[in-house]
C-alpha cells in the first residue's frame, strides 16, 4: 500500500509538483481535451432551466494522493483501464452553468491563471462559446480549494462576473475566513489559505450565506458533503427526475464509485467525506438520479449503478 503524509499531500497541492505541463492533453469520449476551447459547451435541458458545461481544462492528480489506500496492483489496474500511467490520473474540470428565467447561474469558477498550466481555461471558453462572463447573475459555490475558486479574481485583479451574487455554505465560509486559521494551520497549506482569504474577501460585500442542506433558489437544494472540507455542498436542480452536482464528494468516476470507502488524499476529515459520500451515491443509484461530476471526463454526465456494496459509473 502507499503511502503518503498529509504534510507531503499538501505540499503536491500548494508547489503543484503534480500539475505537469504538456502538449498532449488527454482525450475524453467524443471530442479531443485541445477542442474544448473551439466548440460549443456541452448543453441540455433540464426541467425548466437549460444547463451547459464549459471546460476550464484539466488537472493531473497522482494516484497516492488520488487513492492513497489503494494497492499498487489496484492501481495499474486502474491506470490500465483509464489508459494512462501509474504516476498520474488526467481529470476534467467541468465548471457547470444554468440558464433559468433571468438568471445565469455559475456553479464554481475554477482555477483562474495562477494555479495550473493546464487550467484555467474557464474565462477563454466561455468568451470563445459566446458567453459573457459579465451576464452571470449568481456564482455559487461547492467549496473553496483552488480549482474551485481561484477564478474569483482575474489576473488584473478584476472580478470575474463583475455582476454576480455569490452563495457560499456557511460553515464553509467560516473555515476559510477565520482569522486565525494560517497561524494554526500547517504551513504548507499557507497558500492555498490566502488564496481562499483573497478570493472570497474580494466577494466578501455580495455573499449570501447557505445555511444546511435546503432549497435556496427555486429549483436548486443544496445538498450536505461535508468531509472534503467542512463546509463542502453538492447541489441538486429540480425537474427531469433531478441532476446532482458532486463537486469533489465523488471526485474519480472509478476510484470514488468502486471504492466510496476509500479516502482520497485532499480530503480534510475523511471518515466524514467517505460517510457524505455512500449517502449521496446511494441517494442518486436507488432513485436514478443523473449525476455531473466536476472531475469526471467532459462532460461529466452520467449515472451511478448500484454493484454489491459500492457503485458503477455509467456514462450518460
Amino acid at each position: 500500500m502507499l503511502n503518503i503524509s498529509t504534510e507531503e499531500m499538501l505540499d503536491l497541492l500548494n508547489r503543484r509538483q503534480f500539475l505537469k505541463g504538456s502538449a498532449a492533453l488527454a482525450a475524453v469520449p467524443l471530442m479531443p481535451w485541445h477542442a474544448l476551447a473551439q466548440t460549443q459547451p456541452y448543453s441540455f435541458i433540464q426541467g425548466e432551466a437549460e444547463v451547459f458545461v464549459v471546460s476550464d481544462g484539466r488537472l493531473d492528480i497522482p494516484f497516492q494522493i488520488l487513492a492513497p489506500e489503494a494497492s499498487p496492483e489496484q492501481i495499474v489496474e486502474i491506470a490500465r483501464r483509464l489508459g494512462e500511467a501509474t504516476d498520474a490520473a488526467h481529470v476534467a474540470a467541468n465548471v457547470v452553468l444554468v440558464r433559468q428565467g433571468d438568471d445565469l447561474i455559475m456553479f464554481d469558477n475554477g482555477s483562474g491563471g495562477n494555479f495550473s498550466p493546464l487550467a484555467g481555461k474557464l474565462a477563454e471558453n466561455m468568451v470563445a462559446a459566446g458567453i459573457d462572463p459579465a451576464s452571470v447573475t449568481k456564482v455559487i459555490f461547492t467549496h473553496a480549494h483552488p480549482d474551485h475558486i481561484f477564478g474569483t479574481l482575474t489576473k488584473h485583479g478584476s472580478l470575474l462576473c463583475p455582476k454576480a451574487s455569490y452563495y457560499v455554505a456557511e460553515a464553509e465560509w467560516n473555515h476559510w475566513t477565520d482569522p486565525d486559521l494560517l497561524s494554526q494551520s500547517p504551513a504548507e497549506m499557507g497558500n492555498m489559505i490566502k488564496g481562499a482569504q483573497r478570493n472570497l474577501s474580494a466577494v466578501r460585500e455580495r455573499v449570501i450565506l447557505i445555511q444546511g442542506a435546503q432549497e435556496f433558489i427555486s429549483g436548486i437544494s443544496a445538498i450536505d458533503t461535508a468531509g472534503h472540507t467542512p463546509g463542502h455542498l453538492s447541489f441538486l436542480l429540480a425537474g427531469g427526475g433531478g441532476l446532482i452536482l458532486t463537486a469533489d464528494a465523488a471526485v474519480h468516476q472509478i476510484v470514488s464509485l468502486e471504492h466510496p470507502e476509500w479516502r482520497f488524499g485532499f480530503d480534510a476529515i475523511p471518515e466524514l467525506a467517505a460517510r457524505n459520500r455512500k449517502a449521496l451515491l446511494d441517494r442518486a443509484a436507488t432513485d436514478g438520479i443523473k449525476l455531473l461530476g466536476y472531475h469526471w471526463p467532459y462532460p461529466g454526465l452520467g449515472l451511478a449503478e448500484k454493484r454489491n456494496s459500492a457503485y458503477r459509473y455509467v456514462p450518460a
